[in-house]
């Protein structure tokens, strides 16, 4: 195991520990202990079950986004998906984003800049998705801004979601504008040429080494922004974008019908699919903020605030949200493991990759 990624799992461990403990600090031990043996854990299995099924539209609606420029199989867009997700449950640094355009490339050769702003579309509408539902949540939920929960450095409460929010819209507003800058010719005719002419007002640096410039650093430069240019086509195709818009309402339906489901088993957390839909864009709104490996502690914490804007009580939305975590997380981990072992990917040798690219 690479020296680095072996330190990273050791300090996510630690800190994941930490903030377990800051999330459960005010919970009873022994009330948790007796909440999580009064679960009926049946109900694990069809929450399980809509999990993978939501992964694996996720894998669709990718391979319908790389289909804009290439021909891409299910399960050549599945496996290194199931990777990349796996290894930002474990890592920190969300580094599977960059996991998957790796794999792509060394499995079917897709340049990585083109496979990475693939991962960007696909992330702009989960965006979308999650700022929509929150303006539904936030018309039909009332939050009360009595209600608040210390989490380390973080306060949980009704300005924290509201700063989020705005964080999370201005990140779409520049996605959105950028992709749609990238993909006109004419804005990329243009950049292009800037980049190849900023050599010629170097003026301390002689021809042949304004050369060197322009062939070394340029033309690289150039070469990315059309790659990435090319993974950004479906922007002018109505129809996939209306398609992936399609999937993306699917995905998130299956992803609060997975909670809901959940729930059934779990005593005194009676909540309606409409009202546990809110908490799931609220737990998402919380694990937005910078966290460790897997989001252990800071999903809790935002699970327990979630939970309790509703009435429920502290310990049962602690022991909820615990073992939901694990439903949500654990399944994701096996099927990328067995996703790596399948298509033949080192792990390892990807994670540390990773840490070499640029941002």
């Amino acid at each position: 195991m690479n020296k680095k990624v072996l330190i990273s799992l050791c300090v996510g461990t630690v800190v994941s520990g930490a903030t377990l403990y800051l999330a459960f600090r005010n919970v009873p031990f022994q009330d948790l202990i007796n909440y999580l043996a009064s679960i009926n854990y049946f109900w694990i299995i069809p929450s399980v079950v809509l999990v993978i099924v939501s992964f694996s539209l996720r894998a669709l609606r990718w391979q319908f986004i790389l289909g804009a420029t290439h021909r891409v199989g299910f399960w050549r867009a599945f496996h290194p998906l199931m990777i990349g997700f796996m290894i930002n449950c474990v890592l920190p640094g969300r580094l599977g984003e960059f996991a998957r355009p790796l794999i792509l490339n060394r499995k079917i050769d897709i340049p990585v800049a083109t496979g990475l702003a693939t991962v960007i579309v696909e992330r702009v509408f989960d965006l979308i998705m999650l700022l929509s539902l929150f303006v539904i949540v936030s018309a039909s939920t009332q939050i009360d801004p009595s209600i608040a929960i210390g989490f380390g450095k973080y306060t949980l409460n009704h300005e924290t979601l509201e700063t989020v929010f705005n964080g999370m819209l201005q990140v779409s507003v520049v996605l959105v504008i950028g992709i749609v800058l990238i993909s006109l010719q004419k804005t990329r005719n243009f950049l292009n040429g800037v980049i190849m002419r900023f050599p010629n007002y170097m003026f301390f640096l002689s021809s042949t080494a304004k050369t060197r410039v322009r062939e070394k650093l340029g033309r690289p430069v150039v070469g990315m922004i059309n790659n990435v240019a090319t993974g950004m086509t479906l922007i002018k195709n109505p129809k996939r974008i209306s398609i992936c818009f399609i999937l993306s309402v699917c995905i998130w339906t299956l992803a609060a019908v997975s909670y809901y489901v959940f729930a059934i088993g779990c005593p005194q957390v009676r909540l309606t699919l409409t009202e546990m839909t809110a908490v799931m864009v609220i737990l998402c709104f919380v694990i937005a903020l910078p966290s460790v490996p897997g989001f252990w502690g800071l999903w809790e914490a935002g699970g327990v605030f979630a939970m309790m804007l509703f009435g429920i009580a502290e310990k049962d939305a602690a022991g909820f949200t615990l073992v939901n975590h694990a439903v949500q997380m654990f399944p994701v981990i096996w099927v990328g493991l067995m996703s790596a072992w399948i298509s033949g990917v080192n792990i390892m040798q990807i994670s540390y990759a990773t840490k070499s690219q640029p941002g």
